[in-house]
């Protein structure tokens, strides 16, 4: 919009943050495309100033850093040294969590009260098993805001929430081995497998019910740890 003068007007407080709050969600559902996890960071940092939220931002990342859930290299390196990957969108579910209490995430399925709690008491039973992506899908339904690419072999987060912030996310993380052979790369399964279902927890490691082959993971990320010293 043009003023009287044929200058462009700025634009608003109000325009900014709903430019911000798309960019945020985008992100969030697909970080590889928006620049990963430092991304993130910028959009976050840029969403705290228009909101006023600078100190609730700065504290979130202090208690991420305090619960081990954020080093330094990131919120994905604090995944790679629990099972020896991180990904773009293990990490988006982590910011996720913020979001979510500060109202900048918009949920594409809010599960009732009575879902959710359905959803927390299955997750141990559910992570007995190794469980694919699209057997999670089925039981649980689609989530409160995928996050990952569209290709079906590689890894994804499902996150589940209600619409209240109070609520931590349940966020289910999926992952696939690719095997490199001369120059093409084969998915080791036919879809991702369940490492782990993350909710609350006071230590980041503290917060997941691991299935058998993100136990198997973990062993194998400390054995990598041990030999490397």
């Amino acid at each position: 919009m043009a003023d009287v003068d044929g200058r462009r007007e700025a634009r608003t407080v109000e325009q900014v943050r709903e430019y911000l709050f798309a960019q945020i969600n985008s992100a969030l559902r697909r970080p590889g495309m928006f620049g990963g996890e430092i991304a993130l960071r910028i959009y976050f940092d840029a969403m705290a100033f228009t909101d006023d939220r600078e100190q609730a931002w700065s504290e979130e990342q202090d208690s991420l850093r305090a619960r081990r859930a954020f080093l330094s290299t990131g919120v994905r390196g604090a995944f790679e040294s629990l099972w020896g990957a991180g990904t773009d969108d293990m990490a988006a579910s982590v910011y996720a969590e913020f979001a979510h209490r500060h109202g900048w995430l918009r949920l594409d399925r809010i599960l009732s009260r009575d879902g959710y709690d359905k959803l927390i008491g299955a997750n141990k039973a559910w992570c007995e098993r190794d469980r694919t992506l699209g057997q999670t899908l089925a039981m649980f339904g689609p989530p409160s805001v995928y996050c990952g690419g569209t290709n079906p072999y590689f890894p994804k987060t499902l996150v589940y929430a209600t619409g209240h912030p109070q609520d931590s996310l349940l966020c289910f993380h999926f992952w696939n081995e690719f095997l490199h052979l001369r120059t093409d790369q084969t998915a080791l399964y036919g879809e991702p497998m369940l490492l782990a279902v993350r909710g609350e927890g006071s230590d980041f490691a503290d917060s997941f019910t691991f299935t058998p082959v993100g136990t198997n993971q973990c062993q194998g990320a400390r054995r990598s740890d041990q030999l490397s010293e």
